[in-house]
């Protein structure tokens, strides 16, 4: 009995490893699926894979570049000719929600000819905020905004209207969330991008967002490794230094990294950024014949040693734009090639593409990289890594068994209806009212009261937005919030009429000042950029002479409350954007940043504030 109980029990031990075995076998079959791809390509293929273009525009025959809204027979050739990893789409591709699916369509079905069973990744830089690029979209308040609101989930929703409008248009991969710790305010390139100082509270508001768009199967892309929060130069003009060591960079820049990476991150983008006391090699810029350190896009110690081998990042590492001034203007493309690859990223983004003569640049990048493999300057293995590592993350995403890309009717309709919907707008509208942010507010200055046939002058010190001007005015009225006869009066603050705006706010009854900082040189009175602020200075200064009061509203980085010692309310905004349309209908140029005109509404008492600074400021 005993014997035949063991030997029943070594039976349904079997049955049961065959059983689950089953599933697992299936797995094993589909993980397997990328490396029987792999092993089939030549390495012309391989490379190809690495790329993804930046399709931006096309050059016209006048020689002025125009938005690449459909695909032309250069371009359908090349992506049949040349089959790259993907596509990044930019604004001029993306005005309208219908012209867009149908581009992508194109591009996909034109890189499937052929034969190619690798579908595209096609990704955008749809961050929300002052970074986003669909034309009719859900723009949504931006990050340090979305951390104002004291709220995580408010991120996870719009990561997940983003990612919805992203998938109606057959757009797979967002090159968001922006996790660089944004703590040094002098920052010319982050700022509100960022969800702010604090590593912790980053961590959180970007990994939240980040899983929205997983919500909709969008992949992400973290910005930028290993941080670049605390530079003072933009990488796109010039080569950035953070001089900090690895200690330093773990309890600050890489905490939100590590957070998103174990949440689940597909890709992580680099920084062109040098960091001198953890990567010590060094090159001699071509431009200036001096020594500058490797930034993190070209360092096998921060991207293989850190990211991979300390932080334990599986997925895709992405280079940022090549052609940024940080790398073209100090790399020759020989040492691009060799030092970024060699480094541990398998994702370039060449050159922008607006001409033939820009993509046969492309093409002789990746028949150079195919050359310095076969010279033994790029590690073979690198090359195979990279495209492995691609191949199973478009697996995972069901990318890779994807074959209809087809723009019917019914998905060209959808996105129509869905891109910049009703009730996207109205959700991004309400999480931008709870970030709203009292900073000061003495001598009851705010809420505005406003009376029938009252003056009021809203000065602008940026003359992008004064659209939203139009718009609150108009919301005001239509809500009972301000008379009809209520007279309003937009003007642009400049050297020129400092004079007229100085008049204007005399015969006003209220003043409100919209203050745009984009940079610190904007906050600098001594440079051009900072005259807007000097005269909106001297305007409070005169409200004030005479008893009047005034609101300020800060509508871009918030360091800029420190700048108005006489205003007598200051709200924040976190962020402004250009109206095209008033009102924004749907339709090309309808998207908008919600912020300004939430804050325009506050200011006179239709919008209730109850956000927090997520950011230091320095009285």
């Amino acid at each position: 009995m005993k014997r035949q109980a063991k030997k029943g029990l070594a039976i349904l031990l079997i049955l049961t490893m065959l059983i689950q075995a089953v599933p697992l076998t299936a797995m094993a079959g589909k993980e397997d699926l990328p490396e029987k791809i792999l092993a089939g390509m030549t390495l012309e293929d391989k490379v190809s894979q690495m790329m993804v273009l930046s399709l931006r525009g096309w050059a016209a025959e006048d020689g002025t570049a125009q938005p690449l809204a459909e695909l032309n027979d250069t371009v359908r050739g090349y992506l049949a000719y040349r089959h790259v990893g993907g596509v990044v789409v930019f604004a001029e591709n993306c005005k309208e929600a219908g012209k867009t699916i149908r581009l992508i369509s194109d591009m996909q079905s034109a890189n499937r000819t052929g034969g190619n069973e690798i579908p595209l990744l096609v990704c955008a830089d749809q961050e929300g905020g002052r970074v986003a690029r669909l034309g009719d979209g859900t723009t949504g308040p931006g990050n340090m905004a979305l951390a104002a609101t004291g709220n995580p989930d408010n991120a996870r929703v719009m990561g997940r209207i983003t990612g919805q409008e992203l998938a109606l248009l057959g757009i797979n991969t967002d090159l968001a969330p922006v996790v660089d710790v944004n703590d040094n305010p002098a920052n010319p390139v982050i700022g509100t991008r960022s969800f702010g100082d604090d590593p912790m509270k980053v961590a959180a508001y970007g990994s939240a967002f980040m899983l929205g768009l997983h919500q909709e199967n969008v992949m992400s892309v973290l910005k930028h490794f290993p941080g670049h929060g605390n530079t003072d130069t933009d990488s796109h003009t010039g080569l950035p230094m953070v001089n900090r060591n690895l200690a330093q960079l773990s309890v600050n820049e890489l905490i939100p990294f590590k957070a998103a990476i174990d949440n689940g991150a597909e890709m992580v983008m680099t920084a062109h950024i040098q960091y001198p006391q953890i990567e010590t090699g060094t090159y001699t810029s071509i431009s200036t014949g001096e020594q500058i350190y490797l930034p993190a896009t070209m360092s096998k110690t921060i991207l293989t040693d850190i990211l991979r081998g300390q932080m334990g990042f599986e997925g895709v590492i992405m280079s940022d734009a090549l052609e940024m001034d940080a790398i073209s203007k100090n790399f020759s493309t020989d040492d691009t090639l060799i030092l970024t690859i060699n480094a541990g990223v398998n994702i370039l983004l060449p050159q922008a593409v607006y001409s033939a003569e820009d993509l046969a640049k492309v093409d002789a990048m990746i028949e150079r990289t195919v050359q310095l493999v076969k010279e033994g300057r790029i590690d073979p293995a690198r090359i195979d890594d990279s495209v492995l590592r691609i191949l199973r993350m478009k697996e995972k995403s069901g990318l890779l068994s994807q074959t209809d890309f087809a723009a019917t009717p019914e998905k060209v309709a959808a996105a129509e209806a869905g891109v910049g919907s009703e009730a996207h707008r109205k959700a991004a509208w309400d999480i931008m009212a709870e970030a709203l942010t009292v900073y000061k507010n003495e001598n009851q200055a705010y809420p505005v009261q406003v009376k029938e046939n009252e003056k009021v002058l809203l000065l602008f010190t940026g003359s992008a937005y004064v659209g939203a001007g139009a718009y609150a005015e108009q919301n005001l009225k239509q809500s009972g919030f301000v008379p009809e006869s209520a007279v309003f009066m937009n003007m642009v603050v400049s050297k020129d009429t400092e004079a007229d705006c100085l008049a204007a706010a005399g015969a006003a009854d209220h003043v409100v000042v919209i203050s745009n900082v984009q940079s610190a040189g904007a906050m600098d009175p001594s440079k051009d950029a900072g005259y807007p602020m000097v005269i909106a200075n001297r305007v409070i200064e005169q409200c004030y002479q005479k008893g009047q009061t005034v609101c300020v509203i800060s509508s871009q980085l918030p360091y800029d409350v420190t700048a108005y010692a006489n205003a007598d309310a200051i709200l924040l905004a976190y962020g402004s954007g250009a109206m095209r349309t008033i009102p924004p209908t749907s339709g090309a140029g309808s998207a908008f940043a919600p912020n300004l005109p939430a804050a325009l509404g506050a200011v006179f008492g239709a919008v209730e504030v109850s956000g927090s600074l997520p950011v230091k400021v320095t009285e």
